[in-house]
């Protein structure tokens, strides 16, 4: 019912910056938060942020520490997260998180993106 297209992954030196977005398409769903999680292989997966799309809260990571802003375009249903100070420890799968109700079936759904990394190193 959504998919979820990201961008923006790749390689940067530490002290670096990638900018990922993630749109969402689809029919009869409306979205209520989008956000991002990451996961290294061997460990859980983990909160990077979101957003709320009613009224723009964000939720971030303890790690993040003003490091990440994440935002969107309600318009294009599009979420972009902009990393800034990239350190070798956010090397990582970055995925794409959608919530939301499905208008059709009247019930709660959420989607995943597959992944772009994001690889730290010098």
């Amino acid at each position: 019912q959504v998919q979820l297209v990201e961008s923006g992954g790749g390689s940067v030196q530490p002290g670096g910056s990638l900018r990922l977005s993630c749109t969402a398409s689809g029919r009869d769903f409306s979205i209520n938060v989008m956000g991002w999680y990451r996961q290294v292989p061997g460990n859980e997966r983990e909160l990077v942020a979101t957003i709320r799309s009613n009224d723009g809260r964000t939720v971030y990571g303890d790690f993040v520490k003003g490091r990440y802003t994440i935002y969107r375009d309600g318009a294009k249903n599009t979420e972009y997260l902009q990393m800034s100070n990239l350190r070798p420890e956010d090397s990582a799968v970055y995925s794409c998180r959608c919530d939301g109700l499905s208008r059709h079936y009247e019930s709660l759904a959420n989607f995943w993106g597959p992944g772009t990394q994001v690889t730290v190193s010098s």
